[in-house]
């Protein structure tokens, strides 16, 4: 696919340092003490015969941030030439490790936080989650084993529903697993590769977490068996920048959340306890809440004395 740079900024907030660039495995950001939001949404042009899934996986986004960004649009047909809106600001997970991965699954995406001994960073990809029924078990995990070209042993629970599978799957383009995998402490988790890039940004695999072939090659080298892997279940984040309050909104698609206002009015209050009273843009905060686009939106400040 023909490379191309997106063509004007989308929102104007900027507060780390942009590290990747355009189909560049993995986005890279410099933590900054004060914020949690990182990243710019920018905008580039449908080529001809282009899909949003090509360019999801060009810019590392997954199937789901991009469609919930580009609502109306079709996935498989973008108009020749239209904008395409690139949701590529991140909401850094509240509760992380000091070297370790964070897997949100409501927002399919997987955080690697880690210190160069200066300065602390993450790296951040999008992943393919568990269908209905098989969705990742939040909690704590460690990486048990790490394997380069590995063979897929095929679980009993998935050749009940496919007989015609070998019992094992060998390296190779035939492999699920793809080129690398992390094998994680408990159950048959693991993350790893996939030779159907589609499913980054679905809900389409037993348990696992699947990464784009150049992210979990991009990752393998830096992560370590024993990293601490946290898994969980966010569809509503919350983070400070820029002196503001942030909320980043994705699909509820497991219906955990009964009442998100209730939830976003209980994190107001405890940013008010810690900050003082704050103005609340309830416009902003009920489009958030409707839209649920994915991308950081700006819903209070600090009140003016």
């Amino acid at each position: 696919m023909k490379l191309r740079l997106p063509v004007f900024f989308a929102a104007a907030f900027v507060w780390a340092a942009f590290g990747s660039s355009p189909s560049f495995a993995l986005r890279s950001f410099m933590m900054e003490p004060g914020t949690d939001v990182y990243g710019v949404a920018r905008m580039v042009q449908a080529h001809e015969k282009d899909t949003l899934l090509d360019i999801a996986r060009e810019f590392g986004l997954g199937y789901n941030q991009i469609v919930a960004a580009n609502p109306g649009v079709d996935p498989w047909v973008p108009p020749r030439d239209s904008l395409v809106r690139l949701p590529l600001a991140f909401m850094a997970p509240r509760q992380r490790p000091e070297k370790g991965i964070v897997v949100n699954l409501a927002e399919m995406r997987l955080y690697y936080f880690f210190s160069d001994g200066g300065h602390d960073f993450f790296f951040t990809a999008p992943i393919g989650v568990g269908r209905e029924g098989y969705l990742t078990e939040p909690g704590s995990y460690t990486v048990k084993s790490k394997t380069a070209n590995p063979t897929w042993v095929v679980p009993e629970s998935i050749r009940s529903e496919e007989p015609d599978l070998p019992a094992e799957v060998p390296p190779g383009p035939d492999n699920p697993l793809g080129d690398f995998a992390f094998r994680l402490s408990r159950m048959l988790y693991a993350i790893h590769g996939t030779n159907k890039p589609w499913g980054v940004g679905r809900r389409v695999s037993h348990g696992c977490i699947r990464m784009y072939p150049e992210d979990v090659g991009a990752l393998y080298p830096l992560v370590s068996v024993g990293t601490p892997v946290m898994v969980t279940y966010e569809p509503v984040k919350f983070g400070w920048g820029d002196g503001k309050l942030w909320i980043q909104v994705f699909e509820d698609f497991d219906n955990r959340i009964t009442t998100p206002l209730e939830k976003i009015m209980e994190e107001i209050l405890y940013y008010e306890t810690a900050m003082g009273p704050l103005d609340i843009d309830r416009e902003a905060l009920s489009r958030a809440l409707d839209d649920k686009t994915g991308m950081p939106m700006a819903v209070a400040r600090p009140a003016q004395p």
